[in-house]
């Protein structure tokens, strides 16, 4: 037998169970829900190029309609997860996320944890894997692009080396120090990353990637470094100038803004697509909102607030486009904000199976009891085209809009205004009169929604723990979702987060 050492990986204080069968001949090695390393004179003896593949495929967890992407979507202003009947009820998991009741018991933040944590743990292995410039380069920027949003979560990072062995217990990154350590690997991952142009099937790791994730990390620095995760918060200047200089490089590595909006969502080529999911697409962003009678069938789950459907003028097209039925598939089916009465795709009013009546989405939807037609549903991906689509992790949109909120936040005012009436021209909308931090948040809400920025957004422009519709107004300590109890009772060094 080889100098090996084979360790069952515990990842952020989760214990993973297996069963193994190892010996000096070529019996295979049986796992369940663990991860197997092995090592060789300390360093990992898999092929980098194989481990980093997956640490990009990893990327394709956020396309689930829970565990991650509900923590940041579904606790915020512009999606509802209303019960209808029995269905979506779920013992209260997606009830609980908008009306800010969760516990550390729940099971979708233990999700988002395990999963983030463990993707951070698989960018570690491909560290120690020996790999070359490159393919360190896109292991340190995967690794920050996780470890990011663990921060961002749960404001602590636990941390395990590969070397580690099941008796040693994962160290804690305070927020602070989870900051440093992202902006270390950034840093030194910049350099060597190459520099990639627009292109919808960016999937790997460039320049512009790793300069917006900093771009990312600086506008909230505020945040991340707080004494009180809650704020106030003071944002500082150089923090401000770091993420102008960030999105004028992507700028300089030829991105703009995509004058045909939906098109950034579909399989055509656009301007704006920084970093997109290699694995999965959009296709639970379809069918988590369209309605069982929909052609095709969705699961009429979710919807977004009328409310924030009432942020919209008339004329942007970012509030919705009719359907146009012209015998293809699905045409039946409109972009943006479906509101009101629904079509088949030869122009016939969609029948609602379970009323007989004519389906017609409205503005009302309660967060429980809702009816098969309560609430405003949501289609940026299409059905028609998202079978070929990839699922948009990063868009230049969103850098421009953070440079505009550093210009603001830095008293530039004006030019700040004029970069987000260009964009609103762009997509249709009248011009604005004038710009503060309500009108930014807005802007950010018309142009990202359900795109899984709007929790990080609301908690930076202090609205997070604000009432809105079907949410009483919440305790601050809420901007941070608790440690899981499983984490918590397998890893001493974890510490409940206040509150809980």
């Amino acid at each position: 037998m080889n100098n090996k050492n084979l360790f069952k990986v515990f990842l952020g204080g989760l214990v993973m169970f297996s069963v193994v069968f190892y010996s000096c001949t070529d019996l295979a090695v049986i796992a369940t829900d663990s991860e197997f390393i092995e090592l060789e004179g300390g360093a990992i003896t898999a092929d980098p190029a194989d481990l980093l593949a997956t640490n990009y495929n990893d990327l394709g967890s956020v396309t689930d309609q829970a565990n991650i992407y509900s923590l940041s979507a579904h606790s915020s202003d512009e999606m509802i997860p209303p019960t209808r009947g029995v269905d979506w009820g779920d013992n209260g998991v997606w009830r609980t996320l908008h009306a800010h009741t969760w516990d550390p018991a729940h099971s979708y933040v233990l999700g988002a944890w395990n999963q983030l944590n463990e993707r951070v743990f698989r960018c570690n292995r491909t560290l120690a894997a020996s790999p070359d410039a490159s393919q360190e380069a896109q292991a340190r920027f995967l690794r920050a692009w996780y470890m990011h949003q663990v921060m961002d979560l749960f404001g602590v990072a636990p941390f395990r080396n590969v070397t580690d062995g099941v008796d040693v217990n994962p160290q804690v990154f305070t927020r602070t120090e989870a900051f440093n350590f992202i902006m270390d690997d950034l840093t030194a991952a910049l350099p060597n990353l190459p520099v990639g142009g627009p292109a919808f099937d960016n999937t790997t790791a460039t320049t512009a990637a790793c300069n917006y994730l900093i771009a990312k990390m600086h506008l909230n620095r505020a945040v991340y470094t707080a004494g009180d995760p809650a704020g106030p918060y003071t944002f500082d200047g150089a923090d401000m100038d770091a993420v102008i200089a960030a999105v004028d490089a992507i700028t300089g590595d030829g991105y703009s803004l995509e004058a045909d909006f939906y098109d950034l969502f579909n399989a055509a080529g656009n301007t704006e697509t920084i970093l997109a999911s290699p694995t999965g697409s959009g296709n639970n962003r379809v069918r988590m909102t369209l309605h069982y009678s929909q052609n095709p069938s969705g699961w009429n789950g979710f919807t977004t607030l009328s409310d924030f459907y009432d942020k919209f003028d008339d004329g942007d097209i970012r509030k919705g486009l009719d359907a146009t039925p012209d015998g293809s598939a699905f045409s039946g089916i409109g972009l943006g904000l479906l509101f009101g009465q629904q079509y088949n795709d030869d122009g016939t009013e969609t029948i609602d199976s379970r009323t007989s009546l004519p389906l017609f989405f409205t503005r009302d939807v309660p967060l429980a009891g809702a009816g098969t037609d309560k609430g405003i549903r949501v289609m940026k991906y299409h059905p028609a085209t998202v079978d070929n689509s990839k699922y948009v992790l990063m868009r230049y949109a969103d850098a421009y809009l953070m440079k505009a909120e550093a210009l603001m936040r830095k008293g530039e005012t004006a030019q700040a205004m004029m970069m987000v009436n260009d964009l609103r021209d762009l997509r249709g909308a009248p011009d604005l009169a004038s710009l503060d931090e309500a009108a930014m948040l807005d802007e950010r809400g018309r142009e990202l929604y359900w795109e899984g920025y709007r929790r990080t957004d609301l908690v930076r422009f202090s609205k997070f723990n604000d009432a809105w519709q079907e949410k009483p107004a919440s305790e601050s300590y809420r901007v941070l979702f608790p440690i899981p109890a499983l984490a918590l009772a397998s890893n001493p060094n974890l510490t409940q987060n206040p509150g809980y």
